[in-house]
């Protein structure tokens, strides 16, 4: 196998010389690319429809989508793609609609590993498998990468990412790979990459395990927060008078018959609004398809009998506390036991890591299976050090994303398809757009517009102008905005830093919002939760960044819901308290929205499986630790009921002078109450302890206040001398 590898460097080594030939065609391309991205802001010359500060509110949208005679384009999904397309069609001139059948970023592309990259997989098949569309999927991304991190510089920024190698073969193979990366680059590279001694290596990440470590490399690609960027798009495209509308669902394509050719030929979509049911006409003379996975739904609407052209590939990650990784760098294992990377990245003060890749069938709410999280973590602890005890309680959120992968007839398995995005045409006019990746987003809006003005003799007034038009919140942003913030409103500096980093020039509209805290620091912002910068002003403004329900803002608008399952419910409440204020709800839509979150949250953000770990885990305690556990229950089990109930604990902090609320009571309970009987029984608590002890269970609150309890009682009431066995 290491002579394999050899083989490979060698071979990679001297695919420098393609590289050379190849690559040195495009220096003159991406010069005038990097010449066009520092001196032409699109939004400079394009005519706004809104003004700066106004945003059309959703009824507008939808008033605008039910009243338009005709749109030249009507796009379905509004994903990264769907957006793009948006953004790409307006500021060509073109009368552009959008509408998406749940939340803007509803699906995979809130669910990426937040990379803004290349591709260094496919950089290597590129090579390995002397496959050219690989390496023109490579480059082509490199240069949408440095694209995304100029037009969106609050939202995104540039990552170090960690090789760390652990034989002497890796050092020439790998350092050939990222070099080649660079130079594909040109002149867009965004730092170079170099070589770290042992030391070096572990100082920069501490918890690498050092054991048989030769030393590392260190490349640059970039890192956003994907919902975020995704709504940047769509905003955009709406200032610049797009009719852009979440949760409207297309439910069938509209159809004209040509009384010349006899020929039926797509015209618009009958809608439905979601929130309401009602139904209506949108008209268009072209409909483009970029609904991400669910692609052949669409064409399979336009004809029963299309063959499918996507094949899904369902791909997890999970969420770490923050201790795993150091804050500015991040780690690249090219070699897992199965043939894939996996990605390990600080992440929003977490760490994500991921992702798996496996064919799925197409689902509106996939949700992460505990065999993928344990393969994730299984790869994880290859690269750690033994000090570092990776638990599976750890994982504090874990989601499913699919990818619209294009098929590839002559693959056997998802893992070597390509992302190449594709454009295709319908007989009858329906414009597709499929594959592809999130960095590529751009490009493939720009291919989908240029086909559909082809495809129905469309009339723009204007060529492409996204290439360096910059998004949403990125006026008025600078580096240290925060300050201004911080001196100017009394924000903390954490939350300060964090509405910079989300909404860029717009923060100080959403700080304007932010309630006095009561306290003396910081002055102004009530968070959702402890721990988290995310403040209640932000559920305000999230109604006018469109967002319709509790989950809008928990996963989308904040990401709350990505970073902490548990502090997700925790904020939910208060976050449908605030909206159901703001929109007047019903007290049956506050119970719909609970509800609804709470099963979001339960089952595709990786609850479930959390909670599961505690009801699957067997009772494995020595009878030194059965004993002494069964002892601190005793504490708390008034008459030796065998099971402990919220007035057993409330009985017992009171005596130690502890207040908790009832509410936090009766969650902390129910966390533990597997039987769900409203009781705490003996065999439940040893199954709580057992999980705890072999790391599948942390930051039971049960658990930490129960032991907590104990020792203040001990304290209280020590064991006299002639218990003790000591004295005179």
């Amino acid at each position: 196998m290491a002579f394999q590898k050899i083989v490979g460097g060698a071979f990679l080594l001297g695919g420098s010389t393609l590289t050379t030939v190849l690559g040195l065609s495009q220096i003159i391309d991406y010069r005038a690319k990097k010449v066009r991205l520092s001196y032409v802001e699109a939004s400079g010359v394009l005519n706004r429809e809104y003004p700066e500060n106004e945003l059309p509110p959703r009824e507008t949208q939808l008033f605008t989508l039910q009243t338009t005679k005709e749109f030249d384009v009507l796009i379905v999904g509004g994903g990264a793609t769907g957006c793009g397309c948006a953004l790409d069609a307006v500021t060509r001139g073109l009368k552009t609609a959008l509408i998406e059948r749940e939340d803007f970023s509803s699906g995979t592309s809130s669910k990426s590993t937040k990379l803004i990259h290349g591709g260094v997989r496919y950089l290597q098949k590129a090579f390995t498998n002397l496959d050219y569309e690989q390496y023109k999927l490579v480059k082509e991304a490199l240069r949408e990468r440095a694209n995304m991190l100029q037009i969106a510089p609050h939202i995104a920024k540039e990552l170090p990412i960690m090789l760390p190698l652990y034989k002497w073969w890796q050092l020439p193979y790998f350092w050939a790979g990222i070099k080649i990366y660079d130079f594909m680059a040109g002149s867009l590279c965004l730092k170079h990459s170099y070589f770290l001694t042992k030391s070096r290596a572990v100082e920069l990440f501490p918890m690498l395990k050092k054991e048989k470590l030769i030393g590392a490399l260190v490349y640059y690609d970039g890192q956003h927060d994907d919902a975020r960027m995704n709504l940047a798009i769509a905003l955009t495209a709406a200032r610049y008078g797009a009719a852009m509308a979440n949760y409207v669902e297309a439910v069938k394509l509209l159809k004209s018959t040509d009384p010349e050719t006899n020929k039926q030929y797509i015209c618009g979509a009958e809608c439905k609004d979601v929130q309401t049911g009602e139904l209506f006409e949108v008209k268009a003379k072209c409909v483009i398809n970029a609904t991400g996975p669910f692609t052949d739904t669409l064409r399979q609407m336009d004809n029963i009998g299309v063959k499918n052209i996507c094949e899904p590939s369902a791909g997890v990650h999970v969420v770490l506390p923050g201790y795993y990784s150091p804050e500015a760098m991040g780690l690249l294992d090219p070699t897992t036991s199965d043939g894939r990377v996996i990605f390990f990245l600080p992440w929003e003060g977490m760490v994500i890591a991921g992702t798996t890749d496996r064919p799925t069938e197409v689902t509106a709410k996939p949700i992460p299976h505990e065999e993928e999280i344990n393969f994730i973590l299984n790869e994880i602890r290859n690269y750690l050090s033994p000090d570092v005890e990776v638990r599976r309680g750890d994982v504090l959120a874990a989601w499913s994303g699919i990818r619209p992968l294009v098929s590839d007839p002559n693959s056997k398995d998802t893992q070597s398809i390509s992302r190449n995005h594709v454009v295709t045409v319908t007989d009858s006019g329906l414009v597709t757009i499929a594959g592809g990746k999130w960095t590529t987003y751009r490009v493939m809006a720009e291919d989908a517009i240029d086909s559909a003005i082809k495809t129905c003799n469309l009339t723009a007034k204007h060529p492409c102008k996204t290439i360096g038009l910059l998004l949403d919140g990125t006026h008025n942003w600078s580096p240290t905005m925060h300050i201004r913030l911080v001196q100017y409103y009394g924000l903390s500096t954490e939350v300060a830093r964090h509405l910079a980093h989300a909404y860029g020039g717009r923060a100080f509209e959403v700080a304007k919002l932010a309630k006095v805290t009561g306290r003396k620091c910081p002055l102004v912002g009530k968070r959702l939760v402890a721990d988290f910068p995310y403040i209640e002003a932000e559920v305000i403004y999230a109604l006018k960044e469109y967002a319709c329900t509790a989950i809008d803002i928990l996963a989308r608008r904040t990401r709350l819901s990505y970073l902490n399952v548990q502090a997700a419910e925790d904020a939910l409440p208060r976050i449908v308290e605030i909206m159901a204020a703001e929109l007047n709800w019903s007290e049956k839509r506050i119970k719909d929205e609970l509800k609804a979150a709470q099963e979001f949250l339960y089952s595709e953000m990786g609850y479930k499986v959390r909670s599961d770990q505690l009801r699957n885990t067997e009772i494995n305690l020595s009878p030194l630790d059965v004993d002494r556990y069964k002892k601190r229950f005793q504490m708390f089990d008034d008459n030796d009921k065998g099971f402990i109930t919220i007035v057993d604990v409330q009985r017992v902090l009171e005596s130690i002078g502890y207040q908790v609320d009832e509410k936090t009571l009766h969650e902390m309970l129910t966390e533990v109450d597997i039987n769900k009987n409203g009781q705490v029984e003996l065999i439940e608590f040893l199954q709580l302890m057992s999980a705890i002890q072999n790391g599948s269970v942390s930051g039971s609150r049960l658990a930490i206040l129960m032991k907590t309890a104990e020792e203040n009682l001990c304290r209280q009431n020590p064991i006299p001398v002639s218990r003790s066995g000591g004295g005179l």
